[in-house]
């Protein structure tokens, strides 16, 4: 199937640059574009795309707030694409706010084309991009900076529904391992650990794993600079 893609930057080459190197691709369409964080969230709700590449500056509005117009539309408006943010930071508290948000991660401008590629990929099958190293440093960063983490009432009931496998997968998650790194890690089938990364998502009422790994930070299930 045919991954439905747009773009939002305010830079007319990046625009161009990137549609090119996406439309080359056997099952990739770009089927709109956008110069600010407004018009974006007007393309993304009259082309209903798979996945929004959302530059985090822009003026009239920066892809922070249309990232979570897309991602929390308002009663009547169905469909809710992917939102992969991009930055030519790798530490930036937009890209961190936006995960919080529900974007499904982040990816450097000055990223390899094949690296682009493959995001556009990932974030369309549904899995989010929190592979990468620099990934896990920018959520331990920021959350580091933050105050200690404290568990809300809800949070913490939440919490107190996983059962103690899911609570292992959720910190291996946490600390930024893939499926198949859990799976060697717990001796589990990768099929197995899927099965726990969705009750785990239905349990704690969360989009995907970008959530998971900020919920995992802020709860202080896991803390920044704690060994893996």
């Amino acid at each position: 199937m045919t991954i439905r893609v747009i773009i939002v930057d305010d830079q007319a080459m990046v625009r161009a640059g990137f549609a090119a190197l996406l439309s080359a691709q056997a099952d990739i369409d770009v089927v709109g574009e956008a110069p600010d964080g407004r018009r974006g969230v007007e393309v993304a709700r009259s082309t209903h795309p798979d996945v929004v590449l959302m530059d985090v500056r822009m003026p009239e509005m920066d892809g922070l707030a249309a990232a979570r117009e897309i991602l929390d539309p308002p009663v009547g408006v169905v469909h809710r694409p992917k939102v992969l943010m991009l930055t030519t930071f790798d530490v930036d508290d937009y890209v961190y706010e936006a995960l919080r948000a529900g974007a499904s991660g982040f990816l450097l401008k000055d990223a390899p084309p094949a690296d682009l590629i493959g995001a556009v990929r990932v974030v369309a099958a549904g899995e989010a991009l929190l592979a990468p190293s620099v990934t896990r440093r920018l959520i331990a960063e920021f959350a580091a900076q933050r105050a200690a983490p404290r568990v809300g009432v809800a949070a913490a009931l939440r919490l107190n529904g996983l059962t103690p496998r899911e609570g292992e997968v959720l910190e291996l998650i946490a600390r930024g391992l893939s499926n198949q790194e859990i799976a060697g890690r717990l001796v589990l089938a990768e099929q197995t650990v899927k099965t726990h990364v969705g009750r785990v998502l239905a349990k704690l009422g969360l989009r995907d794993r970008a959530q998971l790994v900020v919920f995992a930070y802020e709860a202080g299930v896991v803390r920044p600079g704690t060994p893996g």
